[in-house]
């Protein structure tokens, strides 16, 4: 009996692997664990949906530190093609060969110099390509394909391929096909809607803000020297913030980063002043540092704190 991928890993059920993550600092609540640990037991791509800053990207690094393996992150942008993210070969390198021939006044037919041309130690590995080369199956690669959203139609037609087969087509070579499959996890912040051919080849989830508890959990995970108090504050504050209709409604990346400066500044509590004075870390848009200051700093932490007794 061929062993699963989980099996391999020492992940044996969606418990274990929250276990294990809560280890490598990512707590994960039961729906992400599940959906984790079902895209590694089945070896499919996981999509995960949500606002900026709730964890997405954060789970990929989180799984590469957990199984000691590579990450291979591909950033997405507007305008990403091939050469960016599958392969490119190396013009210079092609240029220096063709020079070299010629000044040693090797004799080649046109067809045989060409396909010299064509060889591996002329191709440039971009992160897709790369992923597809390891033979480790207890350190598969993790192969992060971030705010997928961002690139065009075209781009994310073309990952089809890789996404159902998890080979790549070079046409001067051939095709490549993975001998260990990557971990694929792809992220989007929904700018504009995936195509659902990309989507039936994918396990799906969307990420929301975590619950007060738990976020507060987290800032204490990822900021130890805040004290509970103040992580408690931060996280009300930060709730209280989503349900004011923000442009860009912090995420729990927010909230560490609030904590921490807090913490370098030796604040013991939340107050009108520090709010103000540290208000940059948690929120990013102009419009929404008006619609704060419209809301009154110390009316909106009266509210935030209210919660804490309930």
């Amino acid at each position: 009996m061929v062993e699963s991928r989980t099996d391999q890993l020492g992940i044996t059920t969606p418990d274990k692997l929250a276990l294990g993550l809560s280890g490598v600092d990512y707590l994960a609540d039961s729906k992400i664990a599940t959906a984790a640990f079902l895209a590694l037991s089945l070896e499919k791509p996981l999509l995960l949906e949500g606002d900026a800053g709730v964890g997405k990207t954060e789970l990929a690094l989180a799984l590469s530190r957990l199984f000691g393996s590579d990450l291979i992150r591909l950033q997405c942008y507007e305008g990403i093609d091939a050469t960016q993210a599958v392969y490119d070969w190396d013009y210079a390198k092609q240029l220096l060969h063709l020079r070299a021939t010629e000044a040693v006044g090797v004799q080649a037919d046109r067809t045989s110099l060409e396909a010299e041309l064509y060889e591996d130690r002329y191709l440039i590995e971009r992160p897709l390509l790369r992923s597809l080369g390891y033979t480790d199956p207890a350190r598969p690669p993790i192969l992060l394909i971030d705010e997928l959203d961002r690139a065009d139609d075209e781009f994310e037609a073309f990952l089809l391929e890789l996404l159902s087969t998890f080979e790549i087509t070079i046409p001067e070579l051939g095709t490549r096909r993975a001998l260990v499959k990557p971990v694929v996890i792809l992220t989007s912040n929904r700018t504009r809607d995936l195509h659902d051919a990309l989507k039936r080849r994918c396990l799906y989830l969307w990420v929301d803000h975590p619950s007060f508890e738990r976020e507060v959990d987290i800032i204490r995970l990822r900021v130890p020297e805040a004290s509970v108090t103040l992580s408690a504050q931060i996280g009300a504050i930060v709730q209280e913030f989503r349900q004011q209709g923000l442009v860009k409604p912090p995420g729990i990346a927010e909230a560490i980063d609030w904590a921490s400066a807090l913490t370098l500044l030796m604040a013991v509590e939340v107050t009108p002043q520090w709010l103000e004075m540290t208000l940059g870390t948690v929120i990013k848009y102009r419009e929404d540092e008006q619609r704060i200051d419209a809301l009154g700093l110390g009316t909106l932490i009266e509210r935030a704190f209210s919660r804490l007794g309930e």
